[in-house]
């Protein structure tokens, strides 16, 4: 019983003594939602259709989750982020076993061009290539497997860009 009090505060003292490098909010300093970004849609200079849209989505989606920034969608944000995606690339990573012509996973991936720019300022506040990339096994049908695989290259990029946004060194 008499060491019951020591006990209890050397616990205490390594519990928060564990939590002494979290830090609450985001990491860039800001305080979460306290400026307005809008999203201009991203041009697509590839050949492959359907990459503007799913990039756009899920750049709003990771932007509305990560919380540092609030998504402007009736007026102007204070921050504007446009792109333009530049490449599209597959890549063969394995073959049927039986058949060393025919891939079976592929490797792929889009490169876009993101500029993110203060509206009052005009100050740029990102302006970088950054990279969406996904694995993909291929069954019968290769443009439906590309479909639906389509979303989780693009997710990959929106949070790439949502990282690079809200832990920015601006």
């Amino acid at each position: 019983m008499r060491f019951l009090p020591g006990i209890l505060g050397l616990l205490l003292a390594l519990l928060l003594g564990g939590c002494a490098g979290y830090g609450l909010g985001p990491t860039s300093g800001q305080y979460a939602g306290g400026r307005t970004l809008q999203i201009e849609p991203f041009s697509n200079r590839t050949l492959e259709p359907r990459l503007s849209d799913a990039v756009t989505a899920a750049l709003r989606r990771e932007i509305q989750r990560e919380g540092t920034y609030k998504l402007a969608t009736q007026a102007p944000g204070e921050v504007t982020v446009s792109g333009e995606i530049l490449r599209f690339d597959r890549m063969e990573i394995s073959f049927l076993p039986d058949d060393v012509v025919t891939a079976q996973d592929y490797r792929m991936s889009f490169t876009a061009h993101v500029i993110a720019r203060d509206r009052r300022t005009g100050k740029t506040l990102l302006d970088r290539e950054l990279t969406g990339v996904t694995l993909m096994r291929v069954g019968n049908d290769l443009p439906s497997v590309e479909r639906q695989t389509l979303p989780l290259m693009a997710t990959d990029l929106a949070r790439q860009i949502t990282a690079a946004l809200a832990d920015g060194g601006w």
